[in-house]
């Protein structure tokens, strides 16, 4: 399907290679393209974001999808290209050897339109036919996936990618239900009354004025420089306001700032203003940005969605007679590190819905959790000094396929080189013509090199799994409306929640069989049936 500046759309059929197999038809609109259609499987489109939103809103939906601009910006990762423009236009102008459009720039404010980033697209080089450029560009993105490291695997990574785009525009068409009036009282209890302009609440007023006499002068706590510059007037020397290293402080100044700092982040982040410009008809709803990190996690375009503090969550409460099935998934990164690096004894010891890290700790860590969970997350994320070099040291020991994988990983980061993730995600490479990291900044690189292909990894079950997640619940009254790393929120009537934690289990094993094949790893995950959000941890 191809729009057109009028509006309308031009719709045909397309064989495997990606070439029109029957009649050209012309369509008013995308939505009535797709309600016309509903025996098609699979749309090749221009973007989900410029077509999905007005095809949900007049009440259509669609299976699958190849989201062209998603694709080729997975692709141009592939293939050395990382950051390069995505757009239709631009892999077009690749295509011909022209210079590339740059792809238009993220709208920096809400907006009630059913997509918040479709401003006009570029144009295409030339005055192309839209749906010829289409066309070009998706036989074009066929080819060079037969040519990637594993192309089954890629194919998947760009199937899965394409089904994100999909969850991602119902997650906004739906949106997260909301009680305003919730989130106000809880508002009016934490912060105080409002004073006129942009002063701010009562009670942070109170709480500045108590760190200054603390300090015996007038301290802004909103300043770290001048928290810092009061510290060290009274003798104690920070490197920073983090709440960490404010906790290590014996100064009667630190509680009444780490009290400050917590609902000052309320007060900016989810405050009166955020609750007027995000929540409307007792639903929040953010942009999902699909792949919106190198590592394939998504990201959102304002509202602070993924950073929602567990006391705002009380405002996030299910309609009557519905509940919240909150699933989070278990120790998933653990998990995909013995998925993704065979390692016998991790895939053994991962075989089980029991605590990873408590069965880790039975392999030869003295019965020490602790241990052994460090010693886990310091293969993942690269702690190489203290008790984590010598845990990582026990680990690979016992479980030398999985370091293995992951120092392998920070080795190349370390040389420039990219790493892929077990579908085929790429982080980009120090440039031919740059010379390679050296000293901290190699060992920083190989750092996120070594949590990429877990972290990366573990994106890509995360979007299998949404994509058997919306298709199990096709059919119930069920809707998914919030989804984060590792956890999903399904907001359904009371006598669907047993069915939504089976369909959550069934699509969390399918998740693993399509993206890791047949491995003994299991993915569990802890559910919570809940009226309100914040109960469910």
């Amino acid at each position: 399907m191809a729009e057109y500046p009028d509006g309308s759309a031009r719709v045909c059929p397309l064989d495997a290679a990606g070439r029109p197999a029957g009649a050209v038809r012309r369509e008013p609109d995308a939505a009535t393209a797709v309600r016309g259609r509903p025996w098609v499987t699979r749309w090749v489109w221009r973007s989900t974001a410029a077509v999905y939103p007005e095809v949900l809103a007049a009440g259509g939906w669609v299976t699958r999808c190849h989201d062209v601009e998603a694709v080729e910006a997975l692709l141009l990762g592939h293939e050395g290209a990382w950051g390069r423009p995505r757009s239709l236009a631009a892999a077009l102008a690749r295509l011909r050897r022209l210079p590339e459009p740059a792809d238009p720039p993220l709208p920096s404010a809400p907006s009630d339109q059913p997509s918040l980033f479709e401003a006009a697209p570029a144009p295409l080089p030339g005055d192309a036919d839209p749906l010829d450029a289409l066309l070009a560009v998706y036989q074009s993105q066929l080819a060079r996936t037969a040519l990637a490291q594993h192309p089954e695997r890629m194919r998947l990574l760009l199937a899965v990618e394409s089904a994100g785009t999909l969850v991602a525009a119902e997650l906004r068409a739906v949106g997260l239900p909301w009680r305003a009036d919730i989130h106000r009282r809880l508002l009016d209890e934490l912060l105080g009354e409002r004073y006129p302009g942009s002063a701010e609440p009562r009670r942070l007023t109170e709480l500045a004025d108590e760190v200054s006499r603390a300090f015996g002068s007038r301290v802004r706590p909103d300043l770290p420089a001048e928290v810092i510059r009061a510290f060290a007037g009274a003798g104690v020397r920070i490197g920073s306001t983090r709440a960490w290293e404010l906790r290590e402080i014996d100064h009667p100044a630190v509680a009444p700032l780490l009290e400050y700092k917590r609902l000052y982040r309320i007060w900016t982040a989810h405050g009166w203003s955020w609750l007027r410009t995000w929540v409307r008809d007792g639903r929040f709803r953010t942009e999902y940005l699909v792949g919106g990190t190198m590592t394939g996690r998504w990201s959102t375009h304002g509202g602070g969605a993924l950073q929602i503090p567990k006391v705002v969550r009380r405002a996030v409460v299910a309609d009557p007679g519905w509940r919240l099935v909150v699933a989070d998934a278990d120790q998933l990164e653990p998990r995909v590190l013995a998925a993704v690096s065979r390692d016998r004894g991790l895939m053994a010891v991962a075989s089980s819905a029991d605590d990873l890290y408590t069965r880790v700790a039975g392999q030869g860590f003295a019965g020490d959790r602790e241990a052994a969970k460090l010693a886990l997350l310091g293969a993942v994320y690269g702690q190489t000094s203290g008790d984590g070099l010598r845990h990582l040291a026990d680990l690979r020991r016992r479980f030398p396929a999985a370091v293995a994988w992951v120092d392998e990983a920070a080795r190349a980061g370390e040389r420039g080189e990219h790493v892929r993730t077990w579908l085929g995600r790429t982080s980009p490479a120090v440039p031919p013509d740059e010379p390679p990291p050296a000293g901290a900044a190699a060992r920083a690189r190989g750092r996120f090199t070594r949590n990429f292909v877990v972290q990366g990894s573990a994106a890509e079950w995360a979007l299998a799994l949404l994509a058997a997640l919306r298709l199990g619940l096709r059919g119930m009254a069920a809707e998914l409306v919030f989804f984060q790393h590792d956890e999903v929120v399904v907001h359904c009537p009371a006598e669907e929640a047993p069915a939504v934690v089976a369909a959550v289990a069934e699509a969390s094993a399918t998740a693993a069989r399509l993206t890791f094949g047949e491995t003994p790893v299991a993915f569990p995950f802890g559910t919570a049936t809940v009226e309100v959000y914040a109960d469910a941890k």
